[in-house]
């Protein structure tokens, strides 16, 4: 298939990108590059462009006949997305609605969303199936449910196909070595306690140790990032095969406290992991975990490189790179 991937010079976007491409599909990345990076795109062909500019995107659609998108764009850090919501709706809606009405004006019919977990907000229950209510209690939360709300709204009018894929928490790298997590400013637990193992940070902020959970620290469901893409990409097939418009959780069912992370990280490297004890942080969940079942069944998919000390691993193959290229 002809697969436009925005957002593909990301984190996730460019694992997408690799995936997809090493599967057989002609990948075209469309990416602004504010965030993301050029060199993360190992495969396909990238295009230079801003969803923030509908006509750019008509012209890939059109001249690339794209058959399906995956669509990674978006801002999303949470507490940005408090302290400047402007620029989360107008990034995150807005420019997502330039996407869909230039995919309705070419007649691309098929759309793969990256979704997150926080679109649930504080869990009733856990693990959360897809029935929660979503109730998001930050902008960044609010645009993704919104883009949700949109997606369906689009499907009923215009028979619009789409998957929505809640994330949890995405993690590792490409276990060839060629890509990973390069955020910047980076916010993700995993990576920032490898570069204290590297020596690029001090010390790991811990905060709250007063959670309601066996060592007292907030339990998260890490996903690594290849499953992530190869969960993606069954949701394409169903798409192909069934339509309609779905929304799914993207984890493992299995959780782990951010101590359990720490001494996974020391055990995996070799090395001792600095911490800071800071107060918990206002609105942070004690435990986000993942009801995956419905898609095991839906998709047919299931997680095979998210055992956490192969999440581990191959992050920390890639923070040893990052740091003898920063070193050259």
């Amino acid at each position: 298939m002809n697969i436009l991937v925005v957002g593909g010079a990301g984190y996730i976007g460019s694992h997408m990108v690799k995936f997809l491409s090493d599967a057989g599909h002609c990948v075209t990345v469309f990416d602004n590059l504010l965030t993301g990076f050029a060199d993360a795109v190992v495969r396909g062909e990238m295009i230079h462009g801003d969803l923030a500019h509908r006509s750019q995107i008509e012209v890939v659609l059109r001249e690339r006949h794209i058959d399906a998108v995956f669509h990674f764009a978006s801002s999303i850090q949470v507490g940005e997305s408090s302290a400047d919501p402007a620029k989360y709706y107008r990034n995150n809606v807005g420019n997502t609605l330039n996407l869909l009405d230039a995919m309705r004006t070419t007649g691309v019919q098929r759309i793969v969303f990256s979704s997150t977990a926080a679109v649930y907000g504080e869990p009733e229950q856990v693990p959360i199936p897809e029935t929660h209510r979503r109730m998001p209690i930050n902008p960044y939360g609010r645009t993704k449910s919104m883009v949700e709300d949109i997606l369906r709204d689009y499907h009923l009018a215009y028979g619009l196909q789409s998957v929505s894929l809640r994330y949890f928490n995405a993690a590792g790298a490409d276990p060839d070595g060629e890509i990973g997590e390069q955020h910047d400013p980076e916010t993700h637990l995993i990576p920032l306690i490898l570069q204290v193992a590297s020596g690029r940070r001090q010390s790991i902020a811990v905060f709250g140790r007063n959670f309601e959970t066996p060592d007292g620290t907030c339990i998260r469901d890490y996903i690594h990032v290849v499953d992530l893409a190869a969960a993606h990409e069954k949701a394409l097939e169903k798409l192909n095969f069934q339509g309609g418009c779905h929304a799914f959780n993207l984890g493992t069912g299995q959780g782990y406290s951010v101590q359990e992370v720490i001494s996974a990280v020391e055990r995996v490297t070799g090395r001792p992991i600095a911490v800071e004890e800071h107060p918990r942080r206002e609105g942070d969940p004690a435990c986000l975990v993942a009801d995956v079942r419905l898609a095991y069944k839906e998709l047919g998919w299931e997680p095979c490189l998210s055992e956490l000390d192969t999440i581990i691993a191959h992050a920390w193959a890639w923070e040893q790179r990052l740091v003898k290229l920063k070193a050259v």
